[in-house]
């Protein structure tokens, strides 16, 4: 039951065990056993996940660059800023700078970060960093092995309708737009 005369304290929960379920080469599973806050027993399953890097494409006259690739768990093709995992001792800034040359072809005069967001919390470690890049230079891309995608250009008025009436569903890229939008004043 939802309180909302309690201190952040008061609702902590106490990890009894972990076990993993899964170990994969992007994330890995993991079980928990916890006591909750009024002393019961509960299961979290967690995904564990490295964090990632995305980034929004804004060029001098406020077009954005997206890309476009299919998602398997929806069985479709979505609409979303150029992202990707970090690897290894990797800092999110080289993953955003990477991942915007490899599915764009651009690289960044600036690149300015403007956050981060804890995509799915409910089971999810996944931590997005999140950035703007302007000063925009075409260099080439090459996309990952068994990545599939293409890019478009879409102003970013635009984006932000389609934003707001759901033709964009990806979260992180619905973020980038509405701080671009604010960022850009529109």
């Amino acid at each position: 039951m939802g309180r909302i005369d309690c201190s952040d304290d008061m609702l902590f929960e106490k990890t009894v065990s972990k076990e993993t379920k899964f170990t994969g080469r992007v994330f890995e599973v993991e079980v928990k056993t916890v006591t909750t806050p009024e002393g019961a027993t509960s299961h979290r399953e967690i995904v564990k996940h490295h964090g990632g890097a995305s980034i929004l494409p804004v060029d001098s006259e406020l077009n954005c660059y997206f890309v476009k690739q299919f998602r398997s768990p929806f069985e479709t093709v979505m609409t979303e800023a150029p992202a990707g995992k970090i690897e290894p001792g990797e800092e999110p800034l080289a993953c955003a700078a990477r991942e915007i040359t490899e599915e764009t072809g651009f690289t960044a005069g600036k690149i300015e970060y403007v956050g981060k967001m804890a995509a799915t919390p409910g089971y999810c470690s996944e931590i997005i960093n999140l950035y703007i890049a302007t000063d925009l230079h075409f260099t080439g891309g090459t996309p990952d092995e068994n990545e599939y995608l293409r890019t478009v250009k879409c102003p970013l008025k635009s984006a932000l309708e389609m934003a707001e009436s759901g033709k964009i569903e990806d979260a992180k890229t619905l973020v980038l737009i509405y701080k671009a939008a604010r960022r850009f004043g529109i």
